[in-house]
């Protein structure tokens, strides 16, 4: 089970199936909290989110084209190969992102500014195809963002040919996104497995484990320590959003989850700009108190927005 799990979806196409309703959509992104949060804000553009990704189709009609940017001299930004698996998967990102709004994506925050910094290779993306990276490049990809101006880096990349050394790099580069004032979330995985790796052991990393419409963690999507005590639980199962071939798709998995986690982050810095990265964290995450589960609480968008305003407001009003 790769970190997207589109054996678990369906596909619509628009021209014979209708799309879901704007009801349907705010249903499921209100168990997050986040239909409150969207109704405040579509984003500003100099939020700036990083997705480190497959390339993605721009030519959708769906999305918000002219608010997407590749990271400087970034190479395979646009699909090569519109039926690769790693075409499919940055698009699927892409659109609940920065969808536009009345699409049949969760379209979070289409006012921001969408950083891609492709990583995912569209040859040999086919059946079975998990999205993974060496370290290094995962580092390399990290720093790309941060220094584009990047504010949320949105990851979902299994490790591949871990090493110490090359482990420590990829640490070394969350560390400079976490001087830098950049949040990184990353997809918790799909193996099933219990336990950590160098991406979600970093304290400065949210990782993320998908749940379903129970909010029910799946069965497949990692947990652990570090997971449960830095991260949070965002929906992963029944999220529409766009592919390459123009129809819309429903999927999950913790690709899917953690996307929702980056976009409520890009909303609540678009709703409190003069916020620093731990105010925002600390809302959302809420990792001032103590956990000890292996399943982090679930995301609630809305209530870390209250957190916020009641923080400006007794800042405005001592």
């Amino acid at each position: 089970m790769s970190l997207f799990a589109p054996a678990s979806g369906t596909r619509t196409n628009r021209s014979d199936v209708a799309r879901p309703g704007p009801e349907a959509a705010g249903d499921l992104l209100d168990l997050v909290g986040l239909t409150g949060l969207m109704s405040r804000s579509a984003g500003r553009r100099e939020i700036r989110i990083g997705l480190i990704d497959g390339p993605v189709a721009l030519d959708h009609v769906d999305l918000a084209a002219e608010h997407i940017e590749p990271v400087a001299d970034a190479q395979g930004v646009v699909c090569a190969s519109p039926s690769s698996a790693a075409c499919a998967h940055g698009t699927f990102v892409a659109g609940i992102l920065s969808g536009k709004r009345g699409s049949a994506a969760p379209s979070l925050c289409p006012n921001c500014t969408l950083l891609l910094r492709p990583i995912f290779s569209e040859q040999g993306s086919g059946s079975g195809w998990m999205p993974s990276a060496t370290p290094d490049e995962l580092a390399g990809a990290v720093c790309d963002c941060v220094e584009a101006g990047a504010r949320v880096i949105n990851i979902s990349s299994a490790l591949a040919q871990p090493s110490i050394g090359a482990e420590r790099r990829l640490e070394a580069a969350f560390d400079h996104a976490m001087r830098r004032g950049a949040l990184v979330v990353a997809a918790a995985g799909n193996q099933g497995s219990l336990g950590s790796t160098a991406i979600t052991r970093h304290p400065w990393v949210i990782p993320v484990v998908a749940c379903d419409l129970r909010l029910r963690p799946l069965r497949y999507s990692n947990l652990g320590h570090s997971i449960g005590r830095n991260g949070l639980t965002a929906l992963g199962e029944g999220i529409t959003s766009l592919t390459p071939e123009g129809v819309s798709a429903v999927s999950g998995g913790t690709s899917i989850a953690a996307p929702l986690v980056s976009g409520a982050i890009a909303l609540l810095w678009s709703e409190f700009p003069d916020a620093n990265a731990v105010q925002i964290k600390l809302a959302l995450t809420r990792t001032h108190s103590r956990r000890a589960s292996v399943v982090p609480p679930l995301l609630n968008a809305m209530a870390a927005y209250q957190a916020m305003a009641a923080i400006k407001l007794r800042r405005t009003y001592p």
